[in-house]
């Protein structure tokens, strides 16, 4: 039998809309594995917010976090800890920027612990996931190391020159996406860092070749992961970008699509 490495994204992808594995999925995913597949989580979600459907999977295999920026192994920690965060010298400077460019609020990530820059209730809802230690001041003084992600709130008349300030500024030394309406959110990792980063460093340790690699994603954050990918797989709900450069595309989030596809391409 030829191994497979098969990855998943989680919201939109795995993900039904109310945030559930459906049980049809579920079940060609353990299937897959019971055969000697094996499956790996790829999302932008740090640990603490994607340990649930780890666990639920009973997955036994590294995971990739934050977009590629943090890869490590949950139940192996000899496989050691792959982390590839921001400079901090470069966070600083975009936070001394904050004011000239209408930003509401900078919110930084360090593996689990997360650091406001001012008191936030729409990014607080959002990081609340997996009770991290989260503490609120100015960030030039209490961000002390090195954030595996930074996100910039802003507003929607000002989130283009935000971005436009970022790529003639920093693009060297970062990457930068924005979130889909209604968020208004920028999200920054460092440069050359994404999912598909991240997994060829897990598929490179158990010797899977790039062409047995499948891949699963819906949005643009997916974009390098499917292209790399032996097999890059867009959902049916996906932005039109991934599916232009998927190799195939499969049914919705809610209609099975990763079940569907791994039924019938591994005669499961």
């Amino acid at each position: 039998m030829e191994q497979y490495l098969i990855a998943l994204d989680l919201d939109g992808t795995l993900l039904k809309d109310d945030k559930t594995i459906s049980p049809f999925t579920k079940e060609m995913i353990l299937r897959a594995k019971d055969e000697g597949h094996l499956v790996v989580i790829a999302t932008g979600r740090p640990y603490r917010a994607s340990k649930m459907y780890y666990e639920e999977l009973g997955l036994t295999t590294p995971i990739v976090n934050f977009n590629g920026a943090f890869v490590h192994h949950p139940r192996n920690h000899s496989w050691g800890i792959r982390h590839f965060p921001l400079p901090l010298p470069t966070v600083k400077d975009i936070i001394e920027a904050s004011e000239t460019y209408a930003i509401k609020n900078i919110l930084a990530e360090v593996m689990d612990d997360v650091y406001f820059h001012e008191h936030d209730e729409v990014l607080l809802d959002i990081v609340r996931l997996g009770n991290p230690t989260i503490k609120i001041g100015d960030l030039r003084y209490s961000l002390t190391k090195d954030p595996t992600s930074i996100l910039i709130h802003t507003d929607k008349q000002h989130i283009e020159q935000i971005q436009s300030y970022l790529s003639n500024v920093h693009a060297n030394v970062l990457h930068h996406r924005r979130w889909n309406e209604p968020w208004h959110i920028i999200e920054i990792v460092r440069n050359g860092v994404h999912k598909a980063f991240g997994l060829k460093q897990i598929a490179d340790y158990f010797q899977i070749p790039q062409e047995r690699v499948i891949a699963f994603g819906d949005e643009d954050n997916d974009l390098e992961m499917i292209e790399w990918a032996g097999h890059g797989i867009a959902m049916g709900n996906a932005i039109e970008p991934l599916k232009q450069i998927a190799n195939d595309v499969t049914a919705t989030n809610e209609e099975d699509g990763i079940g569907v596809y791994l039924k019938s391409m591994l005669k499961l």
